[in-house]
């Protein structure tokens, strides 16, 4: 029998405790899997330094997380609607890093996983496995301490995304829309393995040219980046469709294209609904997407 939202909340909460007692940085997450609080800078103009927490105040996704269980508790007790909680990838000490096999129309991320393993030389060491309620897998897995491994969807092949720095991974425990987060049979016991190095430099981006002298970088870009961020459900791509048009009309549209997606990823669009919102903001603005 399913438990109710009463007892969903509690156990969330129970989860997340548990989970920070191993060294888990945890969020509180709503049914919809994004972060319960909503950001105390969703009305902010474009352009306002961005804050990670500084102010004070709750509502700063994954910024927020925290393994002090007193800490813990109060992220609970403002969002008592969340029945689900997200641990933090890339911070000590395990510094996780998230392997998403999703299971889209069409896909066969296993297989794509299994492929590039043989092509690249790598073997998945022994992991948590946690299975989602649409019968994908998150596969658990820890990276170096001084490399920061970037979010992505669908990067390594379809149906593989990322969850590095700045991300998050849904806890076992959790209950969405959807149905519950489990831990895989055989895998409770284990801890994250280590990242296989031929697997880590896939995840890694290759190593970014220097601006040429014309093309310096613009301080407006950061800004409009994190009023992506700071978007909630029912707001994303309209904030993310403005400020590609501001980017565009600025001039440097093109050299946000990456940073726009990466943060449209994080808010919780798909890689295309977000790349079809830029190349809409693209054409409005008389520029090629």
């Amino acid at each position: 029998m399913a438990p109710t939202d009463r007892q969903a909340r509690t156990l969330a909460l129970a989860h997340a405790l548990s989970a920070a007692e191993r060294g888990l940085a945890v969020i509180p997450l709503s049914r919809t899997k994004l972060p319960a609080l909503r950001s105390p800078h969703r009305d902010d103009p474009a352009g306002t330094p961005p804050c990670h927490g500084e102010c004070g105040r709750l509502g700063h996704g994954v910024y927020d997380a925290s393994t002090d269980p007193a800490r813990i508790r109060a992220l609970f007790a403002a969002a008592p609607w969340a029945t689900g909680y997200g641990i933090a990838c890339g911070l000590p000490p395990h510094h996780l890093v998230g392997i998403d096999l999703d299971t889209k129309t069409g896909t066969d991320s296993a297989t794509a996983l299994r492929e590039l393993a043989l092509r690249h030389l790598f073997t998945i060491p022994p992991t948590v496995v946690v299975l989602t309620p649409s019968g994908g897998r998150h596969l658990w897995l820890t990276g170096p301490p001084d490399t920061a491994v970037p979010n992505s969807a669908s990067r390594l092949a379809p149906g593989i995304d990322i969850r590095g720095a700045g991300g998050y991974l849904v806890g076992p425990g959790s209950r969405t829309e959807h149905g519950e987060y489990t831990v895989a049979p055989g895998s409770a016991h284990l801890t994250p393995a280590p990242c296989p190095p031929s697997l880590l430099r896939l995840l890694l981006p290759p190593p970014r040219e220097d601006h040429p002298p014309h093309q310096p970088a613009h301080p407006h870009g950061q800004g409009l980046v994190h009023f992506v961020l700071a978007a909630h459900q029912g707001q994303r791509n309209t904030r993310l469709f403005w400020a590609a048009c501001r980017a565009y009309e600025n001039g440097f549209g093109q050299a946000l294209l990456a940073p726009l997606l990466d943060a449209a990823l994080n808010t919780g669009l798909t890689e295309h609904e977000a790349r079809a919102t830029i190349a809409s903001a693209a054409r409005l603005t008389g520029h090629r997407p």
